[in-house]
């Protein structure tokens, strides 16, 4: 189990390739490769979790499974909250678990992450069903350091997450909002 302040924002490019060209530029270490996050988040039907901006989300990642409780995020430049994270040994197990306590996947998204690293920040590229982004997570001096060299100010930053940056996206194109998953949703930039 890991507890800790998680840092981090988020950077949109136009393609996957000008992604990956800038942050191997910068002189960033590959880290992970590329592989599919499927991301099912959590909650009550009384949606306290959500009302409090607090996020339960399993993550199933190449035949591993992630428990994470994230809190509600600081105000700031930077998304800043608190997380804990532990290993599950078999993730449809707990679902059936969480089910019997009353909680249910109220948000499916997926995206296709590779990680790299750069002077103690993760550098992640995302390719979601709305576009491609880098997520950069470290400590807030580390982050904004590699935003500069990557050619972005505060300004560029996006601290939504991806289940509010998809909702904004369906509504400006006036489409139903369901899950973010490849299969069901056409990429909409």
């Amino acid at each position: 189990m890991a507890e800790f302040v998680e840092r981090e924002i988020k950077l949109r490019f136009e393609t996957t390739g000008t992604a990956r060209e800038t942050v191997e530029a910068i002189g960033a270490a590959k880290h992970r490769p590329r592989q599919l996050q499927d991301d099912r988040l959590l909650d009550w039907t009384d949606r306290r979790l959500y009302r409090n901006r607090c996020t339960l989300r399993i993550r199933d990642q190449e035949g591993l499974a992630l428990l994470t409780f994230k809190g509600p995020p600081q105000v700031g430049s930077m998304k800043i909250r608190k997380e804990l994270e532990t290993t599950v040994g078999d993730g449809k197990l707990l679902f059936l678990i969480f089910d019997q306590l009353g909680l249910r996947v109220w948000f499916r998204y997926q995206k296709y992450r590779e990680e790299y690293e750069y002077k103690n920040v993760v550098i992640a590229i995302d390719e979601t069903p709305i576009g491609t982004f880098i997520e950069l997570e470290g400590d807030e001096q580390g982050i904004t350091e590699t935003a500069d060299v990557m050619g972005f100010t505060p300004a560029d930053y996006v601290v939504e997450s991806y289940y509010g940056l998809f909702t904004a996206e369906c509504r400006a194109r006036k489409l139903s909002i369901t899950d973010m998953i490849f299969d069901q949703v056409p990429r909409l930039r």
